[in-house]
């Protein structure tokens, strides 16, 4: 059986099976279609929330980004999975405590202001907006490559599977869809990695052999690794290039992003208890954990197979790099994608892939005759072509590329599910049509939905950068916007809705207009995206955490000069913070 019928069998089994569990669990109530009900049990809503979570970024993106930044690539580890631990401690049981539907439910109550709900769901329209759009070009990149159509074919029908679960099922066959993405999604990932890990260290445990000697040619993985690519004028992989302050200011983003995420947060919300709120986190880390800690080696081992393939011999030899003729079928197939491109510089017929911006190693280069790095290699591809580049079985393949598709899609439903929410629940339920029958606001509920859907595909076909940098976008955003007025609201009695208002849209309009002056998100940017441009050397990935230092601040000084919050404010917060 050949790849392509062979991944249209396990990606059509995979849709066949999420349409099934939508079906078997049809939310027929708006507490269904919000919070599932709230009786999932805590190891379901952990892996629920994993996959909810480890979006298209984390099983397509990031690997790439570790394998082409090495050292520096940690920060998105870091700070992804740090910000669980503060999810976990400061906001998930208390926000569970309070009981609600929504993350603009907490902000509109706690801060006795309607104006706070509205803008509060404004921040979330942005934050998940931009979130979606990540993970629908996830989808159109996969589909493109393994299934042999179209982007937009691809995002259609990816559009289609979300809409059917998302719509009939709501939060309740979002819930279970992502159980089994989740299971899906694992395996697809920690499958290649261990072979890959065997064929080149001997050493069938990824983790481990991240720190193994490679078979041929001996030496240890990162030290071979190393070789390979300062050879070629690259930065060492265990170097670091970035700032200290850069680092520091995207890992805090990251983590306090990730604890402001509006479809993360209302996981905790589907849950009996506020003790199984504490479990899911527990949950959810342990089944992250599984494959944040994979990623390290999948970037590393990715890295190396890549560029011992176009350059398998010494450097400035005849025979130091691939001959275009001979590249192998999987650079055939990926350049079909737009995603991995050779231009003939010097016109020799052969792939000289090397940094031409490293001047002292261009010196060098240019006396082999070469002149100019002639190959472009998308970070988004690098996971998805591993099995390919290392020669696995094509079930390999076609369960990664099921994989990929089950991480972009179950974080796109939980995305477009907030959006829906915020619309038909805190605008239209809470505010413009009160007295709106259930049954009037769940049909509101799933056109609001479908609308998100086709913005969300526009999105995808037309992203502001690769998957893993819209993503930390969009968690700077909900950093720098969300995260301090919920901390605020559960830990201060001070705060008010003038506060609270204040420092959302401050926190909020700063973060994004410095991302669309250096990012030129949807047109060319304004100022050049370089360290010498940004304020105090703080990237775009990392302003959120100085948009949130501006909210906190702005929130607190408005506070202070404006009258208290009245006593049942007081009294709803001290319900939440006292255990039951």
């Amino acid at each position: 059986m050949d790849l392509q019928t062979l991944t249209y069998l396990v990606v059509g089994g995979s849709f066949a099976l999420y349409i099934a569990i939508a079906l078997a669990s049809k939310a027929r109530s708006t507490g269904e279609f919000y919070v599932a009900g709230k009786n999932v049990h805590p190891v379901a809503n952990g892996m629920a929330t994993a996959a909810d979570w480890m979006s298209a970024a984390s099983f397509i993106s990031m690997a790439g980004l570790i394998a082409f930044l090495g050292y520096d690539g940690a920060v998105y580890l870091m700070g992804w999975t740090g910000g669980y631990v503060l999810l976990a401690l400061l906001l998930a049981p208390y926000l569970r405590k309070f009981g609600k539907f929504t993350v603009p439910d907490f902000i509109g109550d706690r801060y006795g202001s309607q104006a706070a709900r509205v803008v509060a769901v404004v921040c979330l329209i942005v934050i998940s907006f931009t979130y979606v759009a990540g993970q629908m070009r996830g989808v159109g990149i996969v589909f493109s490559r393994f299934l042999n159509v179209d982007i937009s074919v691809g995002l259609g029908v990816g559009m289609a599977i979300v809409f059917f679960y998302a719509v009939l099922g709501g939060m309740k066959g979002i819930t279970y869809t992502q159980v089994a993405q989740y299971c899906v999604l694992i395996f697809a990932y920690t499958v290649p990695a261990v072979f890959i890990s065997f064929q080149v260290t001997g050493m069938p445990i990824p983790q481990l052999a991240f720190g193994s000697s490679v078979v041929e040619g001996g030496g240890v993985l990162l030290e071979k690794l190393d070789q390979v690519v300062t050879e070629l004028g690259f930065a060492a992989y265990t170097s670091g290039s970035k700032s200290r302050i850069d680092v520091f200011f995207i890992t805090m983003a990251l983590m306090i992003g990730t604890a402001g995420l509006p479809h993360v947060i209302v996981r905790f919300f589907t849950v009996p208890r506020v003790r199984d709120a504490r479990m899911s986190a527990g949950w959810a880390l342990l089944f992250i954990a599984l494959l944040y800690t994979t990623a390290p080696a999948v970037g590393a081992l990715a890295r190396l197979n890549l560029t011992q393939t176009i350059q398998p011999g010494p450097v400035g030899t005849a025979l130091g790099n691939l001959a275009y003729a001979d590249r192998p079928e999987w650079f055939k197939t990926w350049e079909d994608t737009g995603l991995l491109r050779f231009e003939d510089e010097n016109g020799d017929g052969r792939i000289q892939y090397y940094d031409d911006a490293n001047i002292e190693f261009s010196a060098t280069a240019h006396s082999y005759g070469w002149r100019g790095n002639e190959l472009r290699v998308d970070n988004d591809i690098i996971v998805l072509a591993n099995p390919e580049i290392a020669g696995l079985p094509d079930w390999v393949v076609a369960l990664v590329a099921a994989g990929g598709i089950a991480a972009a899609l179950s974080t796109a439903a939980g995305l477009l599910l907030v959006i829906s929410a915020a619309v038909s629940h805190d605008l239209l339920k809470s505010v413009f049509a009160r007295r709106i029958s259930e049954r009037s606001e769940l049909m509101a509920s799933r056109m609001s939905a479908a609308v998100a859907i086709l913005v969300a595909g526009y999105l995808g076909y037309n992203p502001p950068g690769f998957v893993a940098q819209v993503v930390a976008l969009a968690f700077g955003l909900a950093a720098a916007s969300l995260f301090p007025v919920i901390l605020l609201g559960i830990f201060s009695f001070r705060v008010n809705k003038q506060g609270a208002i204040a420092g959302m849209l401050s926190g909020l309009a700063f973060t994004l207009g410095y991302i669309i002056y250096f990012k030129g998100v949807f047109v060319a940017p304004f100022a050049e995206n370089s360290p010498e441009n940004w304020l105090f050397g703080i990237s775009p990935e990392g302003i959120g955490t100085l948009g949130a230092l501006l909210n906190f601040a702005v929130a607190i000084g408005v506070s202070a000069v404006t009258p208290a919050p009245p006593a049942e404010v007081r009294a709803l917060v001290e319900r939440i913070r006292v255990p039951s």
